[in-house]
C-alpha cells in the first residue's frame, strides 16, 4: 500500500504577513523590532513595495531620515503612484527642509484621487501643520472635511489650523462641530477652551475645562487656566482639595525631562570639571570676567524698563526685576524659582503661538515674549 505523504507546510510567511507583523510592532513603538521583521521579509520578497515602505516609516520614526528617504524612493521606483510611499517621502523631505519637493509629493496624492483616504489626508495635513505650513495644512484638512463632514477629527484639525491662521471664529465653529460629533474629543475641547480664554470668554472656557480631567492634559497651560478660572469665577481657595489632582498633574508634567535641558546640564557639568583643571592664571581671568559681568549687571539694574501684559498689568525696573515681579504677581507660581517661572511661561507661549521663547536670561525672555505677542515692551 502506497504511503500517503502529508503536504509540507512552508516555514515562510507571505509578504503581507510580514507587513502586518511589522505594522503591529510599529504601532507599539517597537521600531527596531519592526525593522528586523521587515528586513527578514525583504530577504524573501525583495520586490515587495509594502515592505520597503514599511522600512521607510520605521526609519522615519527613528529619525534616520537619509535611510528613510532611500526606502521610500525605492518603493516609488517599483510603484510611482504608491500613495503611502508618496506621503512617507513627503514627510521625510519636510524633515530635511525640502518643503517644495515635499508639497509636490503630497499634492500628487490628491491628483491620484486619494481624497477619500481620510487617514492618509489627515496624516499629510498634520505633517504640514507640524512644519508650520499652515495654509497648505488647511488645504488637506478642508479636503478631509469635504469628503467626510461627519468625521470629528477632520473638523478638529481644521479648527486647529484656522486658529493658527488667526481665524478664530472659523476655528471655534469647527471645534464646536467636532465636539457635537464626538463629545469625548478631549484634545478639541481643551484647544477650544484655550481659544475662549484668550478671547476673554472665561465662563465658556471654564465650562469646557470642567469637562476634562487632569490626566487629559499634556500641557500645563490648560491646567493653570482651570485653576485660575475656578478660583476667580467660583471663589475657590488655593487650599481647595479639588485642585489636588490638577496640581499633581502639574508636577508630573514639570518633572518630565527636556532633552535640551539635559544637554545644557551636561555642558555645564563638563565646563565645571574643566574649570577645576585650569591653572590659576585662567581662574584669575575668569574671575575678572565675572567681575566685569557683575559690574554690567549693576549698571543694567539702574536702567528702568517697562512692559505691559495682556491683562493691563504694567511692570517697571530692570529686566530681572520685571520678571521677578511678574512671577510674584502669579499666585500659582509662589514658591517657584524665576527660572521655573520663565520655563513655564515659555511653554505656555509656545502652545499658544508656536513661537519659541528663550529663557536663558530675563531680557531675552521678555523680548521673546514680546515677539510672540504676549506682552508689550513700552521702554
Amino acid at each position: 500500500m502506497r504511503e500517503v505523504l502529508e503536504p509540507m507546510s512552508t516555514p515562510f510567511l507571505s509578504s503581507e504577513e510580514y507587513d502586518e507583523r511589522a505594522h503591529a510592532l510599529y504601532n507599539e513603538g517597537q521600531y527596531e523590532e519592526a525593522l528586523e521583521v521587515l528586513r527578514e521579509g525583504l530577504g524573501l520578497y525583495p520586490q515587495s513595495v509594502e515592505l520597503h515602505v514599511g522600512v521607510g516609516y520605521a526609519r522615519l520614526a527613528r529619525e534616520e531620515f537619509a535611510w528613510a528617504r532611500q526606502s521610500f524612493e525605492t518603493g516609488l521606483v517599483m510603484d510611482a503612484n504608491h500613495e503611502d510611499a508618496l506621503a512617507g517621502l513627503g514627510e521625510t523631505l519636510l524633515k530635511l527642509g525640502q518643503r517644495d519637493q515635499a508639497l509636490a509629493h503630497f499634492r500628487r496624492i490628491l491628483e491620484l484621487g486619494y481624497e477619500d483616504d481620510l487617514d492618509l489626508v489627515l496624516q499629510v495635513g498634520r505633517a504640514l501643520f507640524r512644519d508650520e505650513m499652515l495654509e497648505e495644512a488647511r488645504e488637506f484638512f478642508e479636503t478631509a472635511v469635504r469628503e467626510s463632514p461627519e468625521l470629528a477629527e477632520a473638523q478638529a484639525c481644521l479648527g486647529y489650523a484656522q486658529h493658527r491662521l488667526g481665524k478664530d471664529e472659523e476655528a471655534i465653529a469647527h471645534l464646536e462641530r467636532a465636539l457635537e460629533l464626538d463629545d469625548e474629543h478631549t484634545e478639541a475641547r481643551i484647544y477650544l477652551a484655550n481659544i475662549l480664554y484668550d478671547r476673554g470668554e472665561y465662563d465658556r472656557s471654564l465650562r469646557h475645562l470642567e469637562r476634562t480631567s487632569a490626566e487629559d492634559h499634556w500641557d500645563e497651560l490648560g491646567i493653570w487656566r482651570y485653576i485660575d478660572l475656578t478660583k476667580k469665577l467660583k471663589r475657590a481657595s488655593d487650599a481647595d482639595p479639588e485642585f489636588t489632582e490638577w496640581r499633581n498633574r502639574l508636577g508630573e508634567l514639570a518633572g518630565e525631562t527636556d532633552p535640551i535641558d539635559d544637554m545644557l546640564a551636561e555642558i555645564e557639568t563638563r565646563a565645571a570639571e574643566e574649570a577645576e583643571s585650569k591653572d590659576r592664571a585662567q581662574l584669575e581671568l575668569f574671575s575678572t570676567l565675572l567681575a566685569d559681568l557683575a559690574e554690567r549687571r549693576r549698571e543694567e539694574e539702574l536702567v528702568e524698563h517697562s512692559v505691559r501684559t495682556h491683562d493691563g498689568a504694567e511692570f517697571r525696573g530692570s529686566w530681572e526685576r520685571i520678571v521677578r515681579a511678574m512671577k510674584e504677581s502669579n499666585a500659582l507660581m509662589q514658591g517657584r524659582s524665576v527660572q521655573e517661572f520663565m520655563a513655564t511661561e515659555a511653554r505656555r507661549g509656545y502652545s499658544l503661538t508656536g513661537v519659541k521663547i528663550p529663557t536663558s536670561d530675563a531680557e531675552s525672555f521678555l523680548r521673546g515674549s514680546a515677539d510672540a505677542g504676549l506682552l508689550r515692551i513700552l521702554r
